[in-house]
Order: structure tokens, then sequence, then C-alpha cells
């Protein structure tokens, strides 16, 4: 069995498996008070994709908890999850796979979608690679919180560089149809900025997510690629965005003289 193992754990989240389901059990309680209703019942619909960071979980974790908690009326439904972030390590055409069977984290394996992922394999625009999977954090970050308010699922995950939005969706649409097919795009805000400049530039980029705007940089959100492909996607089927958390280190663990911004959303079918 071919099991990547994690390579981040211990660092950017807790190594102990005790110790990370306690912190998400704490984090990914659904909201009750009277101030998210309207969230909630924008989950009441049907939940088709989660945008969410992956900073270390001091500083984004609650922020991408805020999606993630609304997932666990969907815990028998979700069988497939499709998992998009980019490569900080490597630059290359396309899109890169794994070679693995499994995902490993400190609260056990996750088993890939290996049949999709072999036909992938075939098309020209996606490549096998496990040096580029090996030490990525962007997609692992994801998944203890997958395995917190999931069961049984299988992940297909997807590591982007230099390919185009519009050619990502065309690969993307056809995988995503089901209602037990989740999409997941891993993404951080701007980067290094001081405090407030970099609300502004946050907050002018959640106005363009806001807007169907699929021209993100990756000065703005260093996931672009899958943000603007979303986006691509979501107005095309008439989806609806509600934004649910933005802030960046600043405000979390970090100094406020070079912050990261976070935010994270829920897509929903509102028909």
């Amino acid at each position: 069995m071919n099991i990547r193992h994690p390579a981040v754990a211990g660092r950017f989240y807790d190594g102990s498996p005790t110790q990370l389901k306690e912190q998400l059990d704490d984090w990914l309680l659904p909201p009750l008070n009277a101030e998210n209703k309207h969230i909630a019942d924008v989950a009441q619909t049907e939940l088709r994709a989660l945008i969410v960071p992956h900073a270390g979980y001091l500083f984004s974790g609650q922020v991408a908890a805020a999606a993630y908690q609304h997932l666990r009326e969907y815990a028998d439904t979700i069988k497939h999850v499709i998992l998009i972030g980019p490569s900080h390590r490597y630059f290359f055409q396309g899109c890169a796979l794994p070679t693995a069977s499994k995902f490993s984290t400190p609260l056990g394996n996750v088993t890939l979608n290996t049949q999709t992922i072999a036909t992938l394999s075939e098309i020209e625009d996606f490549e096998l690679s496990e040096q580029t999977h090996a030490l990525e954090h962007s997609l692992e970050v994801q998944l203890p919180f997958l395995q917190t308010v999931l069961r049984n699922f299988s992940l297909l995950p997807i590591l982007t560089s230099n390919v185009s939005p519009a050619k990502l969706a065309k690969l993307i649409d056809p995988l995503w149809r089901s209602n037990d097919t989740l999409l997941v795009v891993s993404s951080d805000l701007s980067h290094f900025h001081p405090y407030h400049k970099a609300q502004q530039i946050d907050r002018n980029t959640c106005d363009l997510i806001e807007h169907f705007e699929p021209t993100l940089t990756p000065e703005q959100a260093c996931g672009s690629t899958g943000i603007n492909m979303l986006l691509l996607l979501a107005k095309q089927r008439g989806y609806k965005l509600t934004r649910l958390a933005l802030n960046n280190s600043g405000d979390t663990a970090g100094n406020k003289e070079k912050v990261v911004g976070y935010v994270s959303y829920l897509i929903s079918n509102t028909e």
C-alpha cells in the first residue's frame, strides 16, 4: 500500500491524535447564536463547495472551521471530495496528482479515488507526481477537518501550477456534478503586507469573489487558480456564495507588520 505520510503534522497542526481531535471538536461545533442564523439557513440548502485557508491552525484554523462546521449534516451524503490547492514548492505545467493510494494524518488514513486519478493521469493537463505532493501543505491541512466532519469518503487531491482557470474548470466540471461530491478549494489571501493594507487588499479580493469575477491573481490569493475556476463554474450553475469569516494573521497569532489574509466561504445550490 502506497501511503503519503503527513509532512506538516506537529508544525501546521497538532501531531497528537488526541489533542488534534479535541481542538477540532471544539472548533467544529455548529453555530447556535442568533447572529449566525442566516448562515445556518444557507447551510440548509444544498452545499456544493467550500473555500478555506491553509495556513497553520494557530493562524487560520478557526476561519477554516467556520466553513467545515456546516459539513456535519452532510456526513452521510458526501461520498467524494475534490480537493484543489496551489503547489508552493514546485512549478509545472497543468496539475499534479499523487501516486499514493492513501493520505495519512494523525487521525488515520484517507482513501484516494485511485480510479479517477488513473483516468485523469491520461489527460495532457494532469501528471502523476509523488514529489510534488510529498511536502505540500495546502491539501494536507484540510484532511483532519474532513476526517472529523465526514464519515466514509474518497478524496481526489489536485495541485495546480501553470494552468488556466478556464481549462481547469472544463476538466473539473464533469467530476463535480453529483450531489454526493464536494469541491474544496484551498487558498490563503494576500501575503506579507502591513495589517491595514492587507485588510484593504483582502476586502477588494472578497468583493471580486462575491461578484463572481474570475480575475484573481496569485498576489491576491495564493490559490487564485482554484478560486477563479470555482467562480466560473459557480456563476455558470447559478450557485450562491456566503462569506463566513475574514481576518489575517495579525488578528490571530502573528504581528501586524507582515500579515497573511484568510477567508472562508460556503457555495450552495439555490435551486
